[in-house]
C-alpha cells in the first residue's frame, strides 16, 4: 500500500491561489498516474487533474488554464498549482496514485474559496 500525504489546502479569497502537495511513500517513477480528485458537499467525487511519471497531464474542463499539475520524481511528490480560484472550486481535494491499476488515496485536504 502506498501512503499519500497531502498538504497545502486552506481558505482563500476568490481569485486567489493555493499550491497543493502530495508526497508518496514510494518512488513515483513507476506510476500509471498520480493526481487529484475533489468532492464538494453533496456532489460526487470528480477528477481534477492527473499526471504520468513522464509528465504528461490532463485536466477537467472546469480547471483548464487555471490549474497546473506537476511531478517531482526525485521527491516522490506531485503538486497542484491552483490559480484564479472560484467559489465553485470549494471541495475536499484527494490525492490518488495508480500503480499498475492499484489505486490508493490520501486523507484529503479542504480548499475553501470564499470572501
Amino acid at each position: 500500500q502506498v501512503q499519500l500525504v497531502e498538504s497545502g489546502g486552506g481558505l482563500v479569497q476568490p481569485g486567489g491561489s493555493l499550491r497543493l502537495s502530495c508526497a508518496a511513500s514510494r518512488s513515483i517513477f513507476s506510476i500509471n498516474f498520480m493526481g487529484w480528485y475533489r468532492q464538494a458537499a453533496g456532489k460526487e467525487r470528480e477528477l481534477v487533474a492527473r499526471v504520468t511519471s513522464g509528465g504528461t497531464s490532463d485536466y477537467a474542463d472546469s480547471v483548464k488554464d487555471r490549474f497546473t499539475i506537476s511531478n517531482d520524481n526525485a521527491a516522490n511528490t506531485v503538486y497542484l498549482q491552483t490559480n484564479s480560484l472560484k467559489p465553485e472550486d470549494t471541495a475536499v481535494y484527494y490525492c490518488y496514485s495508480d500503480y499498475g491499476g492499484r489505486v490508493d488515496w490520501g486523507q484529503g485536504t479542504q480548499v475553501t474559496v470564499s470572501s
